[in-house]
């Protein structure tokens, strides 16, 4: 049968596909839409098998909360090319997924992954499709979820880097807070909210290493302990964010801005992901 432009330009609508690849998969299946879209994602699926073992470095962040400001995710899609990456259909395709996150809110990735995209495919099989469709290996490299009664959401220029913070008030001032903890949480990067939060494996690590160096500067044994537990300290102080000085006014920590903003906030949670 005759194949219409009118008929390459829909699939090519849905797909995302080349007019190209639309118009030889509308061909190859007599013209039958159905056919030819399961023709374009079995070429996503040949595609993904080949570059399988091709590294992701790129890619792009997105952080959102809902209009509540209740809940909110961060989500990475990975590809292979900084070219791809600055292009405006992955860019929108990267938001379609975030939409569907935020509609359903998953738990997860594999939850995300199994969720319907549209009427017809699954987030996966829809990242299957467009790897055909761009040409490259395509990965949801990361993806948070946070619920609290106030979640901020951080997006550094660029979308390499987004972070969302989550804090126990619902008020003006905890939203115009969380807006500067969660560049906080881009630029300083902590690893636990406070003490709490840091295993004991790397207390263990951070003693040991102080301890060493103290021994390695000449310290008496018998101080070197103390001097260990001095750098765990400071290393609590650098890397936990309540206790980082703030980014804003060094003479305060996190903690003590929080509290000038409102008595009693805190955060309760924060995520961060990056592409570096």
């Amino acid at each position: 049968m005759a194949i219409t432009a009118a008929d390459v330009n829909k699939l090519r609508k849905q797909t995302g596909a080349g007019m190209m690849d639309c118009k030889k998969a509308l061909v190859e299946t007599d013209g039958d839409f159905e056919a030819a879209v399961d023709v374009l994602r079995k070429k996503g699926q040949k595609v993904a098998a080949k570059r399988g073992e091709n590294e992701t470095k790129e890619g792009l962040i997105f952080a959102q909360a809902t209009e509540d400001g209740k809940s909110g995710v961060v989500l990475a899609l990975s590809c292979e090319t900084d070219f791809v990456a600055k292009n405006s259909d992955f860019q929108a395709f990267v938001q379609s997924i975030v939409d569907v996150a935020m509609s359903n809110m998953p738990a997860n990735t594999d939850e995300l992954m199994g969720l319907a995209y549209d009427d017809k495919l699954s987030v996966s099989e829809k990242i299957t499709e467009q790897i055909g469709v761009i040409g490259e290996k395509l990965v949801i490299s990361g993806y948070e979820k946070i619920d609290a009664d106030c979640v901020v959401g951080y997006n550094h220029p660029g979308n390499q880097l987004a972070t969302l913070v989550g804090l126990n008030s619902a008020s003006d001032a905890a939203s115009d807070a969380g807006k500067q903890v969660a560049m906080q949480v881009a630029a300083m990067n902590p690893l636990a909210l406070n003490k709490d939060g840091i295993d004991q494996a790397t207390i263990d690590r951070e003693l040991e290493v102080g301890k060493d160096l103290a021994i390695q500067e000449g310290k008496p044994a018998e101080m070197a302990d103390k001097i260990a537990q001095g750098r765990l300290g400071k290393f609590f102080k650098e890397n936990t964010l309540l206790s980082q000085p703030f980014v804003r006014d060094n003479k305060q920590t996190v903690e003590q801005f929080l509290s000038g903003a409102e008595s009693g906030l805190t955060v309760t949670s924060f995520k961060r992901l990056s592409l570096s």
